[in-house]
């Protein structure tokens, strides 16, 4: 069928015109319309420029965001050295701020807590427990003596006009200090944020003279929240870099712990939720917490009975708030662009800003003393040359100022600059009551000061370095005090979650359907031990399968269940001694191993892998202890000897993929413990890292010895007290330790200390008593200090006396303190060592003898884990291992589970 073709009339229904003028119409209204792109690309960029030069970020020259920098000259135009209401201060720089009160008053709260740069008065606050401050109608304040001479000076400032044109503010505050480092800055602004952390105010003056010096210099944060800090990865504090800080928190007792410092950027309340909701979580356990804090941080925590204190540290580092980490990005304005400057630079430039500002400021004193002096000096010329009877006839005000200085011309021709008619003008204004009482004499004594004072200062500015340095000195001086250090620099270890946290959950197994879990009823299973809901649990089956897993609320692990129980990560120290079948007829194998790492959820063959293998007899042995069973073999035709023994400590630690020694060819019918295993395992090498005033096993620090069963770790403070500990990992020890090393209740110490109540030293001989207590062994009573201990076997001191009432002075005092006083009890107080007044004590080394005469100790041992390898089949039933040095880390077990034996018959 052919298309059906239209009319050429028909084409066009409507005139041509009309057509035109709607095309046009539609035309105009699309120009009217601004697309949204635009309106974007400007408008956003724009405001977001806004944001972050005016109001979040702060300028490199001052260190102060806008709003900080008006309340700061706002401060300055009303100061009279009296306090201020602040209600009234933000009143006053809303002139500048164009912002509201609110922004205003919280700003100017957040400078007063730096107590820094503003005195405050009133209730401004609590940096400790985050209290806000009174309403601004019943707090005041004023500008610190140190702002207004570190912060101001008109005449150095740089004025733009306000945002209403109807006031002049500064553009930067002319500041002579590293106030962006002392105070940090934390700014969010629209796709860029700042946060610079405070740093020490005499840290930053020391770093600052040592700029000026050309020696290297170093400064990390300081927090007015004290605390420890780890600053091991500052970075400067550049983005990428990050911090870790801390909590102080003291052991009160068994049952009691206190923290008494609390990390930047936390507070009391927000630190106490987070440890209930640990507790809620079951990761610690807490009876009750206290919160005493006023002027000072105290929470008192109360654990519940049974709780190791140390281990719960650990534990509140590990999930609460007590520790946390802070990421610095350190961004600042400069020439109205935002960069990201490391801390040094930064203190660099301020150190440069310094020198400069102070040069210009002498520079404008030399100005104004040159001034004071070249008019002082046309002064003395205008009286006493008597030129200002020569204007008494001049009729015209040119003729005075001709006649002047035709008066002056003879006199001022080696002046710094000429005179001018301004000069003579002001010499007009010269009161005749001035000039009937002016002294010459004094007039000279005048110059002569001046002179002095131009020379000072030009000495001043050829030696600005010098001068500059003096500067940062006397600020240290003037408005140091008190401003020490308060966060304490040291490495943190690092505290693995799953040895800490505290037993939560109770974990069940049935053994023959193949299911664990947390989630499982009392009926359900039987009772495994308790657990962590973070653990890892190793399954054992009688196919000689093993697998690692996560605990859950319940897991199918598959039936006929050998053994299951919770694994330690990287513990070497627990050995599970095997004896399988390898194949449905096959020989059967022996085997010692420890499993140290896994993949988790992943099935693990113990024997060669062949199928239809299984287990004949395990034991599960958390101090590599081995024991003796008896061997029951199947009667066979010929086979005479159907019974022998087994010991597993004549059999070689082998890595989990050995294949074992042979036990025997012949089928076993039983398999029956003999004796219990000791260890075969040497004892535990323990070492002390000061940095981070720890224990481990890694070899870090300096070695403590070798601990195995009861052994005790015994901490000798500088404060005169003892503590006996246990050697787990999780110990913590006091921060003034002087002598750590292993408990030996037969060795004696030889001690001198100060007594503060009778005013001399004593000295005493004694061993220290075991206990589980921390006890003093030297007087208790104020004033008293250890001067020294000694462990040497023949301890001799040299006493420096006091002189004689004639002047003579007495000859040094040597001591042989086992001569001087038998070895006598912990608590007795010992002999007077002088008579006469002692003005120091040195205590002589060992002699020759003494060092020739200590027994070395003999080096430690430990079984060799051979990581991989098998052995063939017709390999000698037992073999001796060697046993080299053991590399890898031993860790102890917290509570370790008694050996687990478990036999088979068939």
């Amino acid at each position: 069928m052919a298309e059906e073709q239209l009319p050429e009339e028909e084409e066009h229904l409507e005139p041509q015109g009309e057509l035109e003028a709607e095309d046009q119409g539609a035309k105009t209204e699309l120009d009217n319309v601004v697309k949204i792109s635009g309106m974007y690309q400007e408008w956003f960029l724009d405001y977001a420029s806004y944001v972050i030069l005016e109001r979040a970020v702060p300028h490199i020259n001052d260190g102060l965001k806008p709003v900080q920098r008006r309340i700061m000259h706002s401060m300055y135009e009303m100061d009279d050295s009296r306090f201020h209401k602040v209600a009234n201060i933000i009143g006053n720089t809303m002139k500048y701020h164009p912002h509201g009160d609110a922004s205003i008053g919280d700003a100017l709260v957040q400078i007063g807590q730096k107590d820094l740069m503003i005195d405050c008065q009133g209730n401004w606050g609590n940096i400790f427990t985050g209290d806000s401050s009174a309403a601004p109608r019943y707090i005041e304040a004023r500008l610190t003596k140190f702002a207004l001479e570190i912060a101001f000076n008109p005449k150095t400032t740089k004025w733009l006009s306000s945002y209403d044109g109807r006031n002049k503010e500064p553009l930067t505050l002319p500041m002579k200090f590293p106030l962006l480092l002392a105070h940090g800055v934390e700014g969010i602004a629209v796709g860029l944020a700042c946060k610079i952390l405070p740093h020490n105010f005499l840290e930053l003056i020391d770093s600052s003279i040592a700029i000026l010096e050309n020696r290297p210099f170093v400064i990390y944060p300081d927090f007015p929240t004290a605390g420890m800090v780890d600053v091991s990865n500052y970075n400067d504090g550049l983005r990428g870099g990050k911090i870790k800080v801390r909590a102080r928190i003291q052991v009160v007792d068994k049952k009691t712990l206190m923290i008494t410092e609390i990390p930047f950027g936390t507070t009391t309340t927000s630190l106490i939720d987070s440890i209930l909701k640990a507790n809620d979580k079951g990761k610690i356990k807490v009876k009750k917490i206290e919160d005493n804090t006023a002027e000072f941080v105290e929470i008192v925590i109360h654990l519940t009975p049974g709780v190791s204190p140390d281990k719960t540290i650990d534990a509140l580092y590990a999930f609460t708030d007590c520790e946390t980490s802070i990421s610095p990005n350190s961004g600042i304005i400069e020439d109205d662009r935002p960069k990201f400057l490391g801390v040094r630079e930064i203190l660099q430039r301020s150190t440069s800003q310094t020198l400069d500002l102070l040069k210009l400021e002498l520079q404008i004193k030399k100005g104004e003393l040159e001034e004071q002096w070249f008019f002082a000096s046309l002064e003395k010329i205008f009286i006493e040359k008597r030129i200002y009877r020569k204007i008494e006839e001049c009729e015209t005000w040119e003729a005075i100022i001709e006649t002047i200085h035709k008066g002056l011309a003879p006199h001022v021709k080696d002046f710094f600059r000429p005179v001018t008619d301004e000069d003579v003008a002001r010499l007009t204004e010269i009161k005749i009551k001035r000039i009937s009482k002016f002294d010459g004499f004094k007039a000279d004594e005048l110059l002569a000061r001046l002179l002095a004072d131009i020379e000072q200062v030009k000495y001043h500015l050829d030696n600005i370095v010098t001068f500059t340095i003096d500067y940062y000195k006397r600020l240290r001086e003037k408005y140091g005090k008190g401003r020490e250090r308060k966060t304490e620099i040291k490495s943190f270890e690092t505290i693995d979650a799953v040895n800490v946290v505290m037993t939560n959950e109770k974990l069940y197994a049935n053994l023959e359907e193949g299911f664990i879990g947390i989630g499982l009823k009392r009926g359900e299973g039987e009772f495994i031990s308790e657990c962590s809901d973070i653990d890892d649990i190793v399954v054992i089956r009688k196919d000689c399968n093993m697998i690692v897993s996560k605990v859950s609320a319940k897991a199918f692990f598959g039936k006929d269940i050998l053994y299951v129980g919770i694994w330690k990560k990287d513990d070497s120290r627990t050995i599970y001694n095997l004896i399988y079948q390898d194949g449905p007829r096959g020989n059967t194998f022996m085997k010692r191993f420890p499993v140290t790492s896994i993949t988790r959820d992943k099935e693990y063959h113990l024997g060669s892998g062949t199928k239809g293998s299984k287990m004949l007899y395990m034991s599960v042995n958390p101090n590599g202890e081995a024991e003796i069973v008896n061997v029951f073999l199947r009667p066979q035709p010929k086979l005479k000897k159907l019974k022998f023994e087994l010991d597993f400590t004549q059999l070689a630690i082998k890595g989990r993929s050995a294949k074992g020694n042979t036990l025997s060819k012949y089928p076993i019918q039983k398999i029956v413990q003999k004796e219990k295993g000791i260890s075969t395992l040497a004892p535990m090498k323990i070492w002390f890292d000061d940095t981070v005033n720890r224990i481990n096993t890694d070899g870090r620090g300096d070695l403590v010895g070798a601990f195995s069963g009861s052994d005790k770790i015994i901490t000798i403070m500088q404060s005169g007290h003892y503590k006996l500990t246990g050697f787990e990992l999780t110990t913590h020890f006091d921060q003034d330790i002087i002598l750590i090393q292993k408990y030996n209740p037969d060795k004696i110490f030889s001690v001198v200390y100060f007594d503060g109540e009778k005013q001399t030293f004593y000295t005493k001989r004694f061993t220290f008593e075991d206990t589980d207590k921390k006890v003093s062994f030297i007087s208790e009573a104020p004033g008293s200090y250890l001067e020294f201990i000694s462990e040497q076997k023949v301890p001799q001191v040299v006493l420096a006396l006091e002189p004689k009432k004639n002047g003579e002075v007495r000859e040094p005092e040597t001591i042989n303190l086992v001569d001087f006083i038998a070895v006598k009890g912990m608590k007795a107080q010992g002999n007077r060592l002088s008579a006469v007044s002692v003005l120091s004590i040195e205590l002589l080394p060992p002699t020759e003898e003494e060092i020739e005469e200590e027994p070395e100790e003999p080096e430690e041992q430990d079984v060799e884990i051979v990581d991989e390898g098998s052995a063939e089949a017709g390999d000698s039933p037992v073999s001796k291992p060697e046993t080299p040095e053991h590399k890898s880390p031993i860790r102890p077990l917290d509570d370790p589970p008694s050996t687990v034996q478990i036999t088979l018959d068939f």
